[in-house]
C-alpha cells in the first residue's frame, strides 16, 4: 500500500493523518499553516518543530495538503516548498484549498453540495473529485452568514441593543462583563474580528433550549442556505453535506433549517480529516 500523509489545515490548527504501508492510520496535530499570514521559513519551523510521525520521513510517498489560504498557484507554491523540506523524497505533493478538502472529506467520490460552517462559512458544488461551482466569499463583514462569527456578532449586537430576553441579558452580562469600548476595539482595531465574535458561540451552545437562541441559530442557517445553497441548481437533487464545528455543535438547528428550506441533508462532519483518509485510501 502507498504511504500517504494527509493534512487539513486552518489558521489555528492542522490535523495530520499518516497512512502507513499496512493501512494503519496515525494522527498528529500542529499549529495552523496559512501562507497569507506566515512566511515559508515560519511554515518550515512549525513543521520541523511540531509534526511528529511514527515513521521515517523518506518513506512517505504521497502528501495531500488542504489548507486555509491555499487559493492559487503562488501561495500554494509557498506551502509546497515548505512541505518539500519535510518529505524531500515524496513522489507527489498536492496543495489545495480547505474547501476542496471539506468537499472530498464529506462527499468522497460522489456528487454533492458541501458547506463549511465554522468560524466562517462557504459552500460549493462538487463532482468527480473537484469543485464545479462555488460562491464568492465576501468575508466576515460582508458575508459569512451562518458561521460562528455571524452567530456571535448577532448575539452581541442584540445584547447591546437590548433585544435579548431579560434572563439571557443578565446571564450574558454576568459571564462576559462586556463594555462597549472593548467591543469596538476588538471589532474594528484588532485582527481577526471573526474569531473574536465566534468566541461567544459557547454562550449560545449553553442556552440552546432557550427559544430565543434556538430561533437565532436556526434563522442564521436558513439565511445561509437560502442566500447561497438554494441558488445552486444542483440543490434540487443533490444532498447537502456540512463540515465544521458550528455545524457539529448546532446540528439539531441545522437539520431543522435544512428541512424548512426543502433541501436534502447529507453527511455532517466536525472535521474532514477522517473522510480525507478514506477518499485517498480508496482513490
Amino acid at each position: 500500500m502507498t504511504t500517504q500523509l494527509i493534512a487539513d489545515s486552518g489558521s489555528t490548527k492542522t490535523d495530520w493523518r499518516f497512512l502507513d504501508a499496512d493501512g494503519n492510520v496515525h494522527a498528529s496535530q500542529t499549529d495552523g499553516l496559512n501562507p497569507y499570514y506566515q512566511s515559508a521559513a515560519q511554515l518550515v519551523e512549525i513543521l520541523k518543530g511540531q509534526l511528529h510521525l511514527p515513521v521515517n520521513d523518506a518513506r512517505i510517498e504521497q502528501l495531500f495538503f488542504y489548507g486555509a489560504g491555499c487559493t492559487g498557484p503562488s501561495v500554494n507554491g509557498i506551502v509546497r516548498d515548505a512541505l518539500k523540506t519535510l518529505v524531500p523524497d515524496a513522489r507527489q505533493i498536492d496543495v489545495n484549498s480547505d474547501m476542496l478538502g471539506a468537499a472530498r472529506g464529506a462527499s468522497g467520490h460522489h456528487a454533492g453540495i458541501v458547506c463549511i460552517l465554522g468560524t466562517g462559512s462557504n459552500a460549493c458544488c462538487y463532482e468527480n473529485g473537484q469543485i464545479t461551482r462555488g460562491i464568492q466569499s465576501l468575508g466576515f463583514w460582508l458575508g459569512d452568514e451562518g458561521s460562528g462569527g455571524y452567530l456571535g456578532k448577532t448575539l452581541v449586537r442584540d445584547f447591546f441593543q437590548e433585544r435579548l430576553p431579560a434572563d439571557l441579558h443578565q446571564d450574558f452580562q454576568t459571564r462576559y462583563a462586556l463594555a462597549r469600548p472593548a467591543l469596538l476595539e476588538n471589532a474594528y482595531k484588532k485582527p481577526f474580528p471573526n474569531r473574536y465574535f465566534a468566541s461567544f458561540t459557547p454562550f449560545l451552545s449553553d442556552h440552546l433550549t432557550h427559544p430565543y437562541v434556538a430561533k437565532l441559530v436556526t434563522d442564521a442557517f436558513i439565511l445561509f442556505l437560502t442566500t447561497y445553497v438554494k441558488r445552486f441548481p444542483e440543490s434540487v437533487s443533490w444532498p447537502v453535506h456540512f463540515v465544521g464545528s458550528i455545524a457539529h455543535y448546532f446540528s439539531r438547528q441545522l437539520r431543522t433549517a435544512v428541512e424548512q428550506t426543502g433541501l436534502t441533508m447529507g453527511n455532517l462532519l466536525k472535521a474532514p480529516a477522517e473522510g480525507l483518509v478514506e477518499y485517498h485510501r480508496n482513490g
